[in-house]
């Protein structure tokens, strides 16, 4: 009797040692993404090195991530990535994201330069990602986050000053009066149209902003974007008379036109070739004008 007993804890006991451990669902997710990060990595070295020399071109990207320790220092990482023709910058820092680092990040949404969230400082001047060629710059691309602007993480700036000066001039239309019938519009001349249709082209992107020395210096300058939307809206014949004279007032503060020194950074830099020097000089104009007093 004792002997079977002695053989059932024997049996038990080797069934307990060839018994498999159970694997806890976070250790298989780890476990799967681990491997998936090694397939990854193995397609990328793959990849790599199938790459021809005169195929590709070489970004240098600026990176800085302040939540992630070992990333809080600026740096620069290269990538190289295949071009064809027709390729933008956007089209290549999505290729460095999809392919070698997935952390990359920048803005980027329409693709079609209407949405101005890829403005970007590449090889020394502000232009949009989705717009411009890599064919017409100089390898190694330089691409880093806008100038005079906090970075949030890679290539991602704090754009909260740039929206709050654009809202300190008002940028919306208000008129004296408005038509009886509620379904007439407000109607314009096609030369009056033509005299604001440049401004209206603003798609927010803060190029001008950052290429501005006197914004760099200045935190309460309004900046060209802002004036420019001023702009806009005093300079079309709709608008109601103590309204114009109430955004001349703000735009003539010491911190308003009178603070641009004519570089035309702003207006070299512009994607929509918005003349934003000539509309700040206009303003300036117009604001001696509305102070002149005759009697």
């Amino acid at each position: 009797m004792s002997t079977q007993i002695e053989q059932q804890e024997t049996e038990t006991e080797a069934d307990e040692e060839t018994e498999p451990e159970v694997e806890s669902p976070g250790e298989r997710r780890r476990a799967q993404r681990d491997e998936r990060q090694a397939i990854e990595e193995a397609q990328r070295e793959t990849e790599e090195a199938s790459l021809d020399d005169e195929n590709t071109i070489t970004l240098k990207v600026f990176r800085y991530d302040p939540e992630v320790e070992g990333k809080q220092e600026p740096r620069f990482d290269d990538f190289r990535v295949p071009f064809h023709k027709g390729m933008t910058v956007l089209d290549a820092l999505i290729y460095a994201r999809d392919h070698y680092d997935s952390s990359l990040t920048f803005r980027h949404s329409c693709r079609q330069a209407v949405c101005g969230s890829d403005a970007l400082f590449v090889n020394g001047k502000q232009r949009l990602g989705c717009k411009t060629q890599m064919s017409e710059l100089d390898d190694p691309v330089r691409i880093e986050p806008l100038p005079h602007q906090e970075v949030v993480k890679d290539l991602v700036v704090d754009m909260e000053h740039f929206y709050d000066q654009m809202e300190a001039v008002e940028p919306y239309f208000d008129a004296d009066e408005t038509p009886d019938d509620k379904l007439e519009e407000q109607r314009q001349t096609r030369e009056n149209r033509e005299k604001v249709k440049m401004s209206t082209r603003c798609i927010w992107c803060g190029a001008c902003m950052s290429s501005c020395n006197i914004a760099a210096g200045d935190n309460e300058y309004l900046g060209p974007a802002a004036i420019n939307k001023a702009y806009r809206f005093a300079m079309d014949e709709r608008e109601g008379e103590n309204r114009k004279q109430e955004r001349l007032r703000i735009i003539e503060q010491e911190h308003g036109v009178w603070r641009c020194q004519t570089q035309f950074s702003c207006t070299e830099v512009c994607p929509k070739d918005i003349p934003l020097t000539e509309h700040i000089q206009e303003l300036k104009r117009e604001a001696v004008k509305n102070n002149l007093k005759f009697w």
